[in-house]
């Protein structure tokens, strides 16, 4: 089997010398390998393929087991994101409720696709199968923040908070 070089020079070393200050805390980095890729998603926003050969190297296990955890949970992206990913909560209370008239008007305000980034680098919008807050319905996600009884008029008050804009809860 022919060994795949690492390429670095996409990864910031400063970043790279994070996630490894947070590998020699962990007792049993290999067991704790969601833990390791949610650090490294955290300190780079993402998971390039690159990123998950080195995680995968740095904790000696394969890459196919590595890339198998990030492909099946939701959570981690392999594609760069906003600064602010933007999730709309596509559920079936959700859905019923009018999510999908919120996902088009944050679509519109951001003048984006699902999953592309704003021209800013502010933005990414992603549509989420649950996020367990039904009674909320619909939601919007920012980050950790969540947005319950979302309409499609609240959507441009919401981003704007986000923007910077204004100021007000």
């Amino acid at each position: 089997m022919e060994k795949v070089n690492l390429d670095l020079k996409d990864l910031d070393l400063e970043k790279l010398a994070e996630l490894d200050q947070y590998i020699l805390t962990l007792d049993d980095p290999v067991e704790r390998l969601i833990n390791v890729l949610h650090r490294a998603q955290d300190i780079f926003g993402y998971l390039p393929p690159n990123l998950q050969l080195y995680i995968a190297r740095k904790l000696n296990i394969s890459a196919a087991k590595v890339n198998g955890v990030v492909s099946f949970y939701s959570y981690f992206t392999e594609e760069k994101t906003g600064k602010y990913v933007v999730s709309v909560c596509m559920g079936t209370a959700c859905y019923v409720k009018g999510a999908e008239k919120v996902l088009k008007r944050v679509l519109k305000e951001l003048c984006v696709e699902k999953n592309e980034v704003t021209k800013d680098g502010l933005f990414s919008v992603k549509d989420v199968r649950c996020v367990g807050a039904c009674s909320l319905a619909p939601i919007l996600t920012i980050g950790e923040t969540v947005f319950g009884h979302m309409t499609e008029e609240k959507v441009p008050g919401v981003l704007n908070k986000f923007r910077g804009e204004i100021n007000e809860d």
